[in-house]
């Protein structure tokens, strides 16, 4: 049974791997693109099957107008993809006061503001799928990536309050958190601060010799099996609330939640003892 699918952010990366594989396959795609020749390619082979608007995810005004023609146009939507994003790399220092805001926009209230759209549309027709993209670095962060970190930290706690808000009316949820992958996500999409000479032999400095003499090791996530890994967990019922995407995702994640859990029990004592006497 083939399937319609909303998909921010669909001019590149992710968003373009799962628009393209979609239409592949025979389902449906509402896609939003900032640049409206974006997917001028995809529109001529597809057809009528392909639904492009133009959204930056920044205004919530205008989010809440291409969701609502989305729906009214396309009758129903079942699955919803809010990719839009990019990186932005910097020491908390080095990054701008707009930059922080930009950053902080697009991937936390740009994605918040999908969400809040969405719902409202899924809950009317019965339910629905949300898949939001969010990171491994949404689980630990590397230095440089703390704000783009922070976003997807936010976005995660965001959707782990909203969930047993909406599972009532049908709406389920995976925040797909994948590791590095060969997108555009480091290069042309990304946003950088101004390096400063002071960390050069600090772990930021570290970190950037280590990406930059890595190369595409540092890359080992394939865009395209990642997009056919998101397009098959939306017939996994229950949806998986998170899926960890690439062995250098799942070594983070593994790592940063196993040393969280024993420090958690390391203060099992101390929190207990911080109650109101019985």
């Amino acid at each position: 049974m083939t399937k319609t699918w909303f998909i921010t952010g669909a001019s590149s990366g992710f968003g373009r791997q799962l628009t393209e594989l979609l239409l592949e396959r025979g389902d449906r795609v509402a896609a939003t693109v900032r640049k409206p020749d974006a997917l001028h390619d995809l529109a001529t082979k597809y057809g009528e099957r392909l639904w492009v608007g133009i959204l930056d995810v920044t205004d919530s005004s205008a989010v809440r107008d291409i969701v609502g023609k989305a729906f009214a146009e396309l009758k129903r939507i079942d699955v919803v993809v809010s990719n839009a994003g990019y990186a932005l790399f910097g020491a908390a220092e080095e990054v701008a006061d707009a930059q922080i805001e930009r950053q902080i926009d697009t991937n936390l209230v740009g994605s918040i503001s999908v969400a809040r759209a969405v719902i409202p549309d899924l809950r009317q027709q019965g339910g629905g799928r949300i898949v939001q993209i969010s990171s491994s670095v949404g689980q630990s962060a590397y230095p440089t990536m703390g704000v783009y970190a922070a976003t997807k930290w936010g976005i995660e706690g965001f959707y782990e309050g909203t969930i047993p808000e909406i599972a009532p009316f049908g709406i389920e949820v995976t925040l797909v958190e994948p590791g590095a992958s060969r997108t555009n996500f480091a290069s042309s999409s990304a946003d950088a601060g101004q390096i400063l000479d002071v960390y050069d032999q600090t772990p930021v400095g570290d970190f950037r010799r280590l990406v930059a003499s890595a190369g595409l090791a540092m890359f080992p996530g394939d865009p395209r099996k990642v997009a056919s890994a998101i397009i098959a967990s939306a017939e996994q019922t229950p949806a998986p609330r998170r899926l960890t995407l690439g062995s250098d995702a799942y070594a983070l994640v593994h790592t940063a939640l196993t040393e969280r859990l024993a420090a958690l029990e390391s203060q099992k004592a101390l929190a207990r003892s911080t109650d109101v006497d019985a």
